[in-house]
């Protein structure tokens, strides 16, 4: 598991892809309500699909070719339900740092954005093509380019979409909002330390 966050520009993202088949998998299957009394979100990534894993015997998660895996392939909806932070921070946590799906729930994407987790589309056949790929043994290394929008493995590729803003975002790296306000630091201070209201308490 990889607890550290990425920072910066995000621009391409190298590894190995877990799959993940099924449409409409939630966030309460990606990390079960009990686990999110947590004070912080360092556990978390031992806890992703908690039940899941209890449950299948055999999940993709557990599978010993999986391990170390960066790239999550699923279908459509993915991260739908509760509008929970924990989902993609356990995802991250267990060393997520992209996904590719069909389509996802629109609080799940944002959420996943603020992390600097990109996800990008794919339609059904690709979406089904790179599971395929994925699955093969050994498993080949896929290489996800943010700026083109394309993935690319074992002398193949595969075009997927990403809004022009997230794809700006992370390009730039002004989806890190801690890194935008210390690199700021100066001209914050500068700006509140003119407003009145700040600076003429008695």
């Amino acid at each position: 598991m990889n607890n550290s966050y990425p920072q910066g520009a995000i621009t391409s993202i190298s590894g190995k892809a877990v799959v993940l088949s099924g449409n409409n998998i939630d966030t309460d299957r990606i990390i079960p309500a009990r686990f999110l009394k947590c004070v912080s979100f360092d556990g978390l990534g031992a806890q992703v699909f908690a039940d899941d894993r209890k449950e299948a015997g055999e999940h993709p998660f557990d599978q010993p070719e999986n391990q170390g895996a960066n790239i999550l392939f699923v279908n459509r909806n993915f991260g739908c339900g509760s509008s929970r932070e924990h989902a993609p921070q356990a995802l991250m946590r267990w060393g997520i740092r992209a996904v590719v799906a069909e389509s996802f729930a629109e609080i799940f994407y944002g959420n996943c954005l603020a992390l600097g987790i990109p996800c990008l589309i794919a339609n059904q056949t690709t979406a089904l093509q790179l599971q395929e790929e994925a699955n093969q043994n050994p498993k080949p290394i896929f290489n996800l380019d943010i700026k083109t929008a394309t993935v690319s493995a074992a002398g193949k590729s595969w075009n997927l979409e990403l809004a022009g803003g997230s794809q700006q975002m992370l390009l730039s790296g002004r989806w890190d909002g801690t890194a935008q306000l210390i690199a700021n630091n100066e001209a914050l201070n500068k700006t509140a330390s003119a407003l009145p209201y700040l600076n003429n308490f008695q």
